[in-house]
């Protein structure tokens, strides 16, 4: 994805320029341009809060994007798969089935008990 170009740029425009656009929008409809203006000269950081601001409409917008075409409004990360087609060697002589036989029997054991406790008297 970050060799195409206009790929980078449908992503900047969705992560960073739609949130301080909607925010700045709804600036401007509940306190006109001096709402807008204000945030201009009295923060150190204004895109930052515009962004913040405008990141839940932004987000939602670009889910209904993704209703439409999924990846439209949320990137989507290509992925690669692969497989390891070794085969599985059974060398029976390399295994070791003693452990395996003595976590087995500890569990049978247990089961044994737990059996006991929960289908007869097990306080007596």
């Amino acid at each position: 994805m970050a060799d195409n170009p206009i790929e980078n740029l449908r992503l900047s425009l969705m992560q960073e320029v739609l949130p301080v656009g909607i925010a700045m929008l709804e600036r401007a409809r509940k306190g006109g341009a001096n709402k807008v203006v204000e945030v201009f000269t009295s923060a150190d950081d204004p895109l930052q809060i515009l962004r913040k601001e405008g990141e839940p409409a932004a987000q939602t917008i670009r889910e209904r994007l993704d209703e439409i075409s999924p990846g439209l409004g949320n990137p989507v990360v290509p992925v690669e798969i692969a497989v390891d087609t070794t085969p599985f060697q059974d060398d029976e002589e390399d295994l070791d089935y003693e452990p395996l036989m003595h976590c087995l029997g500890r569990i049978h054991q247990g089961m044994e008990e737990l059996e006991m406790c929960l289908f007869e008297d097990c306080g007596k």
